[in-house]
C-alpha cells in the first residue's frame, strides 16, 4: 500500500484551510481512506491488510511531508485498528460492520475519567482532551482507572458522548484534537474493553502474526513519525527557498554554516526514520516478541524522535531569514508543528531513558506500555 500521487497532491491544497478550520477537510479523510490508509492494521478476516507496521509509519511519514496535521491526526485513528483487533470479537465485529475502514480516535489519560465496575462492564463519565481526528470518527478509546483492579482502555459509539471544541493552539491546528466528554455515566461492556496488562502480555484472539506485537509498541511510534515528513518538507523549502529571507541565492547555496546545518538536520531525521523502521524488521524477526529489553529499549527510542526533529527544526529557523518570522510563514508553521508533538507525553524520554538504563543493569522493567 502507498499513499497516491493525487491525495498528497490534495493533502498539500487542503493543509491551509485545515490550520484555518481546525479540522481535516473531508474530502481528504475520503482520498486518505480510499488508499487503504484505515484498513492497514485491520485483520484479514475483517478486508483489512494486515501490512507490516514499518509500511504504514513510512506511509505516515510521506504524508506528513503533505502536511503534518494530517499525517498526525489520521495516523493516530488509523493505528486504532491495532488495537481493535486485540479486542472481544464481539467488539471488533461492531466497529468493523461496514467495512474495515473503521475509525476511532482516542484519548487514553484517565485523568478526567470516572469507572465504575457493574454487572457486566463499567458505568464511564468523564472529561478527556487531545482527541485527534475525533470530528471524523464513530468511536472513541478512552482511557480509565477502575477502583482496586487498574487501568483500562473503553471502546465507546459516537452516541454516548459529545465532542467540546476546544482545540486552539500554536500549531498542528488541523489535528482538531478537541476534548471527549460523557456528561452522564453511560455502559460499557466488558468485552468493549482493553485491559492494560493484556495489552502488555499481548493477549489477543487473531490466529496469529503481528498481533502478538504488544499494543504499545505501535502506539508509541505514531505520535512521533509524522515529525520526520515535516522536517523533510522543511528541507524541501529550505533547498527551495520558498517563503525565506535571503534574495542572496549564490550565498546560501556556498556559506559553510548554512550547508552544515542544512547536512546535520537532513541527518537527524533520516537517522530518526531508519531506526523506525530497524526496531520494527527487529520484531519481525524475533516472530513480533521482542525481549523485554528490547522492548524498553525500542520505547526510549521511539521518545528521542520529537527532541531530534526540534533540534533539524532549529537549526534550520536561525538561517532561514527574516520573512519566517511573520504568522502564516510555512517555515514558521512547521516549526511550530514539530514543537507541538513534544507535548505528548510519549515523547518526553527522561523517564524512558532511566527504564531502558536500569533494565539493562539488571533491574525490572517499571513501564507497563512497552
Amino acid at each position: 500500500m502507498a499513499i497516491s500521487a493525487s491525495t498528497l497532491d490534495l493533502v498539500a491544497a487542503r493543509a491551509g484551510e485545515a490550520r484555518g478550520n481546525r479540522r481535516i477537510a473531508d474530502d481528504v479523510v475520503k482520498a486518505v481512506s480510499a488508499d487503504g490508509f484505515f484498513r492497514h492494521f485491520t485483520p484479514s478476516a475483517h478486508a483489512g491488510l494486515q501490512a507490516p507496521p514499518q509500511d504504514f509509519f513510512l506511509d505516515q511519514i510521506t504524508l506528513a511531508e503533505a502536511d503534518m496535521s494530517t499525517a498526525w491526526a489520521l495516523g493516530i485513528v488509523a493505528v486504532h485498528n491495532f488495537q481493535i483487533a486485540l479486542l472481544d470479537p464481539r467488539a471488533q465485529d461492531e466497529v468493523w460492520a461496514s467495512g474495515p475502514d473503521g475509525m476511532a480516535s482516542s484519548s487514553y489519560n484517565p485523568v478526567g475519567a470516572v469507572a465504575q465496575a457493574v454487572e457486566g462492564g463499567v458505568m464511564l463519565s468523564g472529561r478527556w482532551g487531545w482527541s485527534s481526528g475525533s470530528l471524523h470518527c464513530n468511536w472513541v478509546l478512552l482511557g480509565g482507572v477502575i477502583p482496586e483492579e487498574g487501568y483500562r482502555t473503553f471502546l465507546v459509539p459516537a452516541t454516548d458522548y459529545r465532542i467540546d471544541d476546544t482545540w486552539h493552539t500554536m500549531g498542528l491546528q488541523g489535528t482538531g484534537s478537541n476534548d471527549i466528554v460523557i456528561d452522564t455515566p453511560v455502559f460499557v461492556p466488558d468485552y468493549r474493553t482493553h485491559r492494560q496488562l493484556d495489552g502488555f502480555l499481548g493477549v489477543h484472539h487473531q490466529p496469529a502474526g503481528y498481533y502478538d506485537l504488544p499494543w504499545a509498541q505501535v502506539f508509541i511510534r505514531v505520535v512521533n513519525t509524522s515529525a520526520i515528513g515535516a522536517v523533510r518538507h522543511a528541507i524541501a523549502l529550505f533547498r527551495d527557498r520558498i517563503g525565506l529571507g535571503t534574495t542572496d541565492m549564490t550565498k546560501t547555496a556556498t556559506d559553510p554554516d548554512v550547508l552544515g546545518r542544512l547536512a546535520r538536520a537532513s541527518e537527524l531525521v533520516e537517522t530518526c526514520a531508519k531506526v523506525m523502521v530497524r526496531n520494527f524488521e527487529e520484531m519481525e524477526a524475533a516472530g513480533w516478541k521482542p525481549s523485554i529489553l528490547d522492548r524498553v529499549r525500542y520505547r526510549y527510542e521511539a521518545s528521542l524522535v520529537a527532541d531530534r526533529c526540534i533540534e533539524a527544526m532549529d537549526l534550520l529557523m536561525d538561517i532561514a531569514g527574516g520573512r519566517s518570522v511573520f504568522s502564516g510563514n510555512a517555515f514558521q508553521d512547521l516549526w511550530h508543528d514539530v514543537r507541538m508533538a513534544r507535548a505528548h507525553v510519549a515523547n518526553n524520554p527522561a523517564g524512558f531513558a532511566r527504564n531502558y538504563a536500569a533494565v539493562m543493569m539488571g533491574a525490572d522493567n517499571a513501564d507497563m506500555f512497552i
